[in-house]
């Protein structure tokens, strides 16, 4: 039964690690956000949120969001475009690049 708690636990601790994002990896693949959500994540008009020093889970969370078509509505139909060849990898790089900016 220990056993079991600590494979448990093990897995449970490790998942963010595996998950971490690469914020050098997340500015390549960023490009294509720049055009709205400007250069360092301040957006280039008022109708685009910024993305600057959001909080990475919120970032990752709104992405998977925009993939899945669980955020579609309005604005969101363009981002679900963007997400969805998403990997899980890019979504964590591209979260952790723009959490890392200063808003």
């Amino acid at each position: 039964m220990k056993w079991a708690v600590t494979i448990m636990l093990a897995c449970g601790l490790s998942g963010p690690v595996l998950a971490a994002g690469n914020s050098a990896a997340g500015k390549e693949k960023a490009v294509a956000c720049m055009a709205c959500h400007g250069q360092d994540g301040k957006a280039s008009a008022p109708i685009y949120p910024n993305l600057a020093g959001q909080q990475q889970d919120y970032l990752e969370a709104a992405l998977h969001a925009y993939k899945s078509g669980d955020r579609s509505a309005g604005q969101a139909a363009i981002m679900s475009g963007y997400a969805a060849d998403l990997s899980d990898q890019d979504i964590s790089d591209l979260a952790a690049y723009y959490a890392a900016q200063t808003p």
